[in-house]
């Protein structure tokens, strides 16, 4: 089978070309002053993110010296949680934040 290149541009057919009609020159694009100003629309993400940074700087430092206290008792084996606080505190946590 051969390809012949040579055939030069093929007009479409009317079904597939383009809608070439012009818009009216005195039309402006909506919410802007001028013809093809950029336009952009901002999602809700960046506010959240701004929320979010300001309640993490709101938490309290992280206690190094209980943290560490903690890991050694959890390595020794001494490490012994009240298992109604524990069942306590993760009812707690659902009721607060119910699952997605």
């Amino acid at each position: 089978m051969r390809v012949n290149t040579d055939h030069g541009a093929q007009p479409l057919p009317e079904s597939g070309r383009a809608n070439t009609q012009k818009a009216p020159e005195n039309v402006q694009a909506s919410g802007s002053g001028s013809l093809g100003a950029d336009q952009a629309q901002l999602s809700g993400v960046g506010a959240q993110i701004t929320v979010l940074t300001a309640q993490a700087l709101q938490l309290p430092e992280v206690r190094q010296a209980r943290v560490q206290a903690l890991r050694q008792a959890v390595e020794a084996g001494s490490y012994t949680p009240d298992p109604r606080a524990v069942a306590g505190a993760l009812l707690d946590d659902l009721v607060l934040k119910p699952a997605a």
